[in-house]
């Protein structure tokens, strides 16, 4: 395993562990984190560990124009059950994001560390939340890093049932809006797939990213 010092640097993501680690340490600055993301890697670890770089074998992808909402989605557009908007409150999102319950997870991942760097982020306008209202009360969100044409989604909450689809639909249509052509789900999870993600090889999703960057 590559361990990170104060160079802005990684290693190839050919060269990532089967377990889809490529490093351990370096910081969470924005320049590194830029970096990257340009680059195919992400940050995963949860606290009390290292932190740890990741570019796993495989990636969920959605190429934005593949996207169709399912006709429960449709239904619930119809219902106008929620009002979503852009970039409006993207510290509660977040803070949602750390701490919602998850099953499939013990503990959360988005640590107050996690927080600090990527509220950098946001306020040098790289990334990308969407807030889902009920009755003036923040029920759904998502947020994600934009690089190029490539939203890469990090996490999102939903309080109410079906507040996070809402949010994900409006979210590919913004998108498309804006010229984007790709959705980076990072790893397989069966909501990714369910919302029309798909997996491909890191060779495929790399040649993509150098495209869309």
């Amino acid at each position: 395993m590559y361990y990170l010092f104060k160079d802005l640097i990684f290693p190839p993501v050919e060269e990532a562990h089967e377990s889809g680690i490529l490093a351990f340490g370096g910081d969470l600055s924005h320049e590194r984190l830029l970096l990257a993301y340009n680059s195919g890697i992400f940050p995963w670890f949860m606290e009390c560990e290292p932190i740890t770089w990741y570019a796993p074998a495989y990636r969920m992808i959605l190429p934005i124009k593949t996207y169709k909402p399912k006709k429960s989605v449709r239904n619930l557009l119809n219902r106008k059950l929620f009002t979503v908007t852009f970039n409006q409150n993207f510290d509660e999102v977040i803070r949602n994001c750390q701490q919602i319950e998850r099953n499939d997870q013990d503990g959360t991942w988005i640590t107050d560390e996690i927080i600090e760097a990527y509220t950098k982020l946001n306020e040098m306008g790289h990334i990308l939340s969407v807030e889902v209202w009920q009755n003036d009360e923040l029920v759904g969100g998502l947020y994600g890093v934009t690089v190029g044409k490539v939203y890469c989604g990090e996490s999102m909450f939903s309080k109410v049932s079906n507040a996070s689809k809402i949010g994900f639909h409006y979210l590919i249509e913004h998108l498309k809006e804006k010229g984007y052509l790709l959705v980076d789900g990072q790893v397989y999870n069966e909501y990714l797939e369910q919302l029309g993600f798909i997996e491909v090889a890191r060779e495929d999703f790399m040649n993509v990213l150098k495209l869309l960057k």
